[in-house]
Order: C-alpha cells, then structure tokens, then sequence
C-alpha cells in the first residue's frame, strides 16, 4: 500500500467514523454536522463524503423530516469497514499499552471517554 493509499483509507475511515458518532447522538448526518464533527469546512466534508460514498462506505438520501435536507448513512460496507478500522485500534492501544495494569489500562480508557463526552458538551 502507498502513503497515499493508506492516507485515503484514513480519511475514508474518517468520514465514516464522523458519521457514526453523529448518528448515535440522535443527530442527522449533514454535510454541515459532518464538517463539524471533523473540525473541517463544508467543502472538505463535502468531498470526503462524496469519496466514501464512491467507494461504498456511505449513501445520502432526502431526510425524512425534510426533503430538501441530505443525510449520510454507513452502509453495510461501511459498518463492516468501521467494525476493522476499531478492532485495529483496539490492537493498537493494547501494544501502546503493555506492560499497563488492566486498572490503570481501564482508568486511561475511562479517562478519554469522559474528555470526549465533555468536549461534546462544552462544543455544544
């Protein structure tokens, strides 16, 4: 794999994972709630949506509540894409942390967690 190919899978699983998280907090999946979500302008989440949807990952469709609203959702592809890019991750975070107590281990996770629902928070 290239850099580059590895960078697009990155934003790829970017863009979907932005997707997830705005869906499971009741949130319509905009391409203005995207941006947001990622910290990046219409644009930009514009076209990481359009290339996810291109590979399979994403579909828009007319909100159900508003027809002239867009919304993003994971396909199954996605969903599964997702569920690889987070048991990496898990992978990843237990090498980092070898040699951790599963205390201190659960502690940090914990820790996170709770920064992040607090940025959410604070952003909103």
């Amino acid at each position: 794999m290239t850099a580059d190919a590895g960078g697009d899978q990155g934003r790829l699983v970017l863009v979907c994972e932005a997707v997830h998280a705005v869906s499971q907090r009741g949130t319509s999946a905009t391409v203005n709630a995207i941006a947001h979500e990622i910290g990046i302008d219409q644009s930009g989440a514009s076209r990481l949506i359009t290339s996810a949807t291109a590979a399979g990952y994403l579909v828009m469709a007319a909100s159900a509540t508003d027809g002239r609203r867009r919304e993003a959702s994971l396909t199954a592809a996605g969903r599964s894409m997702l569920d690889q890019a987070h048991r990496w991750q898990e992978e990843i975070f237990v090498q980092l942390t070898a040699g951790w107590s599963d205390k201190k281990r659960r502690d940090f996770q914990q820790a996170i967690t709770d920064l992040m629902d607090r940025s959410y928070v604070m952003d909103a």
